[in-house]
């Protein structure tokens, strides 16, 4: 069930005769499914850097944004260690990172790898963003 934007579970349902309307009761620390996605592409390139020697196990996907870039914010993609605001997902076997504030922004996005002879590198598809620039690594929303 989707409830303020969020999946949860372990929810229950009440009827309110007053109100003439359900009341839906959900604990919102439980959320089901990855808040973003990793094409096929994506998650073979993952796991190809993953493989290299001298990759830090310890590390997990980062997956976020900051201020900058045309458009007014950037992509953050990367390995780092688990900070205290982050919630922990998996999408296929692949540890992944967010700080709980960007969810708001990456929400529904796929992010996919692109192997071509004039582009070459990660893309973002961001259903939240308003406006993007030609890098495609910069939106604002």
């Amino acid at each position: 069930m989707q409830v303020n934007g969020r999946f949860c579970c372990n929810s229950r349902t009440q009827y309110c005769p007053g109100l003439q309307n359900f009341v839906y009761f959900c604990r919102m620390e439980t959320m089901i499914g990855a808040p973003v996605t990793l094409t096929e592409g994506a998650i073979a390139e993952l796991r190809r850097i993953m493989a290299e020697p001298g990759f830090d196990a310890t590390q997990s996907l980062r997956l976020g944004v900051k201020g900058g870039g045309c458009s007014g914010m950037t992509y953050i993609l990367g390995f780092d260690k688990k900070a205290e605001n982050d919630v922990e997902f998996e999408i296929e076997r692949i540890r992944c990172i967010m700080n709980r504030a960007h969810e708001l922004y990456l929400a529904g996005m796929e992010v996919d790898w692109i192997n071509g002879l004039n582009n070459r590198g990660f893309t973002f598809k961001n259903p939240n963003a308003s406006k993007t620039c030609g890098c495609g690594t910069s939106f604002a929303v």
